[in-house]
């Protein structure tokens, strides 16, 4: 199956619909990806197919949740060559996407990116998610914040549940190993005033493997004293 008939057919199966202009700037993306991993270490994926499915519908999946296909502002936290972001923002050019990253490079590719795909509704931060987080214009700030292959679920949730609005949502893209993640990661969530509300279950087109997104509401105000100082989160995780 050609790569414009498959992304359409993830596209649907997710709840929208891939035009061909927004086929076009995901190819013009994974071919800047293509050139830039040659630079700077992007992604261990380099192949088309492998890109297209691993990466780009992988993240076109995020739409099977609500809480994404409804969000007015999204932040995507240490979001690497801009995944989700970025194919969030490119299928949905009504949301407002802002890209955090702590590596400068990176963030110099994403600008590259969102110029060349003619993007007006993505920004870029260069910040560690620690820092950014006590940024009073970005705390509590967003209807979502979502994060995809960073952390297990304890460090995430102290990561991005600070930059999500009352009522808003903590989206995470994760693999197949979720129920553990979760069971290490629940005091994390409660302490950091978060709510599992669900698990998706996702399946890759052409490709038997089988990913989950895990939306988890925000109930409670984030104490001040989190996100914990650069460094901390990952060496002592709340448990």
């Amino acid at each position: 199956m050609e790569f414009f008939q498959l992304m359409k057919e993830a596209s649907l199966e997710a709840g929208i619909d891939l035009s061909e202009h927004q086929y076009d700037q995901f190819i013009k993306y994974m071919r800047l990806l293509q050139e830039w991993n040659e630079k700077i270490n992007l992604t261990a994926i380099t192949e088309d197919e492998e890109i297209i499915k691993k990466h780009f519908i992988d993240c076109i999946k995020a739409f099977k949740s609500e809480a994404i296909k409804n969000a007015k502002n999204i932040i995507d936290i240490g979001t690497g060559a801009g995944f989700p972001g970025l194919p969030i923002a490119i299928m949905n050019p009504n949301v407002q996407v802002t890209l955090l990253d702590s590596l400068n490079k990176r963030i110099n590719f994403l600008n590259l990116v969102i110029g060349e795909l003619g993007l007006k509704n993505v920004i870029t931060i260069h910040s560690r998610a620690e820092d950014g987080a006590r940024n009073k214009e970005l705390r509590e700030k967003f209807d979502v914040a979502t994060s995809r292959a960073v952390a297990n679920m304890a460090v995430l949730s102290e990561f991005c549940l600070p930059y999500v609005r009352m009522n808003g949502y903590f989206v995470a893209l994760k693999g197949p190993a979720i129920e553990e993640e979760l069971k290490d990661g629940q005091k994390a969530i409660d302490v950091l005033g978060g709510e599992l509300k669900g698990i998706i279950k996702v399946n890759i087109e052409g490709s038997d493997l089988n990913h989950n997104i895990v939306e988890i509401k925000k109930i409670k105000v984030c104490p001040k004293i989190y996100p914990r100082k650069a460094g901390t989160v990952n060496k002592k995780p709340i448990k």
